[in-house]
């Protein structure tokens, strides 16, 4: 499997890793988070990591924690920038604070495939980074969430980024997917950004692995011939073998690539982030 690196940039650093904790720069912020893929020993000590970070996160349970602040005035909330994009970031109780800093590589891929007017849709859209990007270029966007506080996290930073128009839908992404299917309706990039599990608006279970091929199905069904198609996956019941065997079924003739994300640390340590699948 192709290793696809992406990086950091002026307003973001992956410092460390290690012993399954991440040590990241937000701008002038700087995290401790856990992260199970860095189960190698760190670059530096977690008693020099603790001089350095701001927040460390406590986990409390399998899926929540708080934030335990290592710097007086250290704020809970604040802003970063990634070329013209802005993004508003904060401590929440899931350990995660706004952005996916991985996926600077898809907005980058996004931007050079895209040109104004052009249709693109977001699933699982999230904080819509994906969908400041494609706005950015002129292109009609669709904001394709099922959870109402991040969609409205989306709008601020559409607003941040001096943006407008992005259209907001409050769904189920699949769900909405299988209705543009039915509906004729087709478009020049689509992004999936799907998590392994979760709860959907009408509080169905969610598991990655019994939907995928539905949803790779109808993404395909939906991009025009000259179109693309990003997916990441982060489950570990997702391997890179069953998304080559889904992408084989669905998407006929049409180059892709399946590939392994990582970014590498400034401490010289390799960080995995899951599989992106991309329709060229």
């Amino acid at each position: 499997m192709t290793k696809l690196y992406t990086t950091g940039w002026s307003d973001y650093e992956l410092i460390d890793a290690g012993g399954g904790k991440k040590l990241e720069r937000w701008g002038d912020v700087i995290t401790i988070r856990p992260e199970l893929q860095a189960y190698f020993n760190s670059g530096k000590s977690f008693q020099e990591w603790s001089k350095m970070a701001h927040w460390e996160f406590i986990p409390k349970g399998s899926t929540s924690g708080i934030w335990k602040k290592l710097k007086e005035g250290a704020p809970d909330k604040w802003t970063i920038e990634y070329k013209k994009l802005r993004f508003q970031l904060q401590l929440t109780k899931f350990k995660h604070i706004g952005l996916f800093p991985e996926q600077r590589e898809n907005w980058d891929f996004i931007n050079k495939r895209l040109e104004t007017n052009e249709r693109f849709l977001n699933l699982f859209a999230y904080t819509g980074a994906a969908s400041c990007a494609a706005r950015e270029k002129g292109a009609e966007t669709l904001h394709v969430d099922s959870v109402k506080q991040l969609i409205a996290w989306a709008r601020e930073n559409m607003e941040l980024s001096e943006l407008e128009n992005i259209k907001w839908v409050h769904e189920d992404a699949l769900k909405f997917a299988q209705r543009e299917v039915k509906r004729n309706n087709s478009y020049k990039g689509i992004v999936m950004d799907p998590p392994a599990w979760g709860i959907g608006t009408k509080k169905e279970k969610w598991k990655l692995e019994d939907r995928l091929d539905e949803l790779i199905g109808n993404a395909a069904k939906l991009i025009v011939s000259d179109g693309f198609l990003v997916l990441n996956t982060y489950s570990p019941k997702v391997d890179s073998k069953t998304i080559e065997q889904l992408a084989k079924r669905h998407l006929n003739r049409r180059k892709y690539e399946v590939r392994e994300l990582w970014m590498k640390t400034t401490t010289g340590k390799d960080l995995y982030y899951g599989n992106v699948l991309r329709v060229l």
